[in-house]
């Protein structure tokens, strides 16, 4: 059978690099019928492309369905900006996720009006594009197979990145009219991945989809670094910290960072580390709103997890109540928005905390370019940083890790490819070029993969049941 009797799939990310994922799949039928799927829709958080946030590549009113594969703003944050210009198709994801996606838009929606309104200029979307793609939105099962026609096939796989988080299936499958049936396109999105959480059991992909020729869409956010190079120092920092009585701040992600670091402090507490008299505050009232949701929903975590915040524990629910901390010498732990310091209430603590010598300012997980977080880890001690509009002083102690990661490390990612019996095809995404360009240099010495590649704005990358048959340049460079 020739290549162009076969039903093929051009594959395109909008994202070069980490944030502001959208993977688009324009599916051509040899009937002729064509069909788009899209993979996540976000805003782009690095300076550099931040301008792509306002950027539609495509005609959202020509989209067929969109598959989210969980709920960060850089996987989700455009959906509204989608609806707005004419998709109202359904946006399907895993029920915790449908159950998250509320909290996370309202917020993104905040944050993008207030930053117009700074600019003078009309956000991205409106609180009705809002209300409007949550009526779209629809929770299924993990592992539990649903059609979005007649050809299409998902399955939602368990994901570790966080709850509700997914690894997607896509089955493309196609019988002629003579009915003739064709090789399915098996495609594998594992969207930002990870094999454990601290708060549930990540359940292993099954066998059967082992056996299954695919081709896998793979994330590489650090894909240059295996999990045995990670050094274990957050224990360690913050119990040192408290030792010395120094004023500890933490910037977390809503989701996911702020309920974990939350749960190791009650840990620690438990095994009588950390004294239970120290304060501990959480701000941010995205990380608030989704703590209240763990702990009345569950959200799939097991049932030992469920109550996870330790004791002398407070929310901070006004700029009175914040301020105190600032102004206070007090030992104390404070948890805060957002994760790479450059929104929500660290806007407002890290230049405080930064020029104070009896501060600790401890970042947990990963921090793009333009960030405040990547601008104080590269700085040095004494340098005078440009800090949420304040030039200060960098006289705190600023620590990082990646112990805590939500993201798999590269041979963990490895390890995800080694059990497929036929990979046509990896196409790796979602992280910095030199990370990626290490990591597929890694999968091509070490994975049976007939072909690999960079998923990215620059090509289109045509695969058939069989796997890759061509590139293709894209008008997006």
């Amino acid at each position: 059978m020739s290549n162009s009797s076969r039903p093929y799939v051009d594959i395109v990310a909008f994202n070069n690099e980490v944030t502001g994922s959208g993977i688009l799949n324009t599916i051509i039928f040899p009937n002729g019928m064509k069909k788009k799927l899209l993979v996540d829709f976000g805003l782009f958080q690095e300076s550099e492309y931040s301008k792509l946030n306002k950027d539609l590549p495509f005609d959202a009113s020509t989209l067929n369905y969109v598959l989210i594969t969980h709920n960060h703003v850089d996987h989700t944050g455009k959906l509204p900006f989608l609806v707005k210009n004419g998709y109202r198709g359904d946006i399907h994801m895993s029920e915790s996720t449908a159950k998250l996606l509320p909290y996370a838009l309202e917020d993104s929606y905040n944050v993008l009006k207030n930053n117009a309104e700074m600019l003078n200029e009309a956000p991205l979307y409106s609180a009705a594009d809002v209300d409007e793609t949550l009526k779209h939105v629809k929770g299924h099962p993990f592992e539990k197979s649903f059609w979005l026609d007649q050809n299409i096939k998902i399955t939602f796989f368990m994901n570790g990145h966080l709850p509700g988080a997914v690894v997607i299936l896509i089955q493309i499958k196609y019988d002629d009219y003579t009915n003739k049936h064709y090789d399915d396109i098996n495609l594998i999105f594992t969207g930002d991945y990870n094999n454990k959480n601290m708060f549930f059991d990540v359940k292993p992909i099954p066998k059967r989809i082992h056996k299954l020729p695919v081709s896998i869409i793979q994330e590489a956010t650090y894909g240059d670094m295996n999990s045995t190079d990670i050094e274990y120092v957050f224990e360690k920092n913050i119990l040192d910290a408290v030792s010395s009585k120094k004023k500890i701040l933490i910037p977390v992600f809503s989701l996911g960072r702020a309920q974990e670091v939350t749960f190791l402090l009650k840990k620690w507490q438990d095994e009588g580390k950390l004294d239970k008299s120290i304060p501990i505050h959480l701000d941010g009232k995205l990380a608030i709103k989704y703590t209240e949701l763990y702990l009345r929903d569950g959200l799939d975590n097991k049932e030992e997890c469920k109550k996870f915040l330790p004791e002398n524990f407070s929310y901070i629910s006004s700029k009175t109540e914040r301020n105190s901390i600032i102004e206070s010498n007090e030992c104390s732990i404070l948890l805060a928005t957002s994760g790479m310091g450059s929104n929500g209430p660290c806007r407002s603590l890290i230049p405080q905390y930064l020029k104070n010598p009896n501060a600790v300012i401890h970042f947990t997980g990963y921090c793009a370019e333009g960030t405040m977080g990547r601008r104080l880890y590269d700085c040095e001690y004494g340098e005078i940083v440009d800090c949420c509009g304040l030039r200060v002083k960098k006289l705190a102690t600023v620590l990082f890790t990646a112990e805590i990661s939500a993201h798999a490390k590269a041979d963990e990612l490895i390890a995800f490819l080694t059990p497929y019996e036929c990979i046509k095809l990896v196409l790796v995404n979602h992280g910095t070029n030199r990370k990626k360009d290490i990591y597929a240099n890694r999968v091509v010495d070490e994975v049976s993969a007939k072909d690999v590649g960079i998923l990215g704005r620059d090509y289109f990358y045509r695969i058939d049941a069989y796997g890759l048959r061509k590139t293709l340049t894209t008008k997006f460079q």
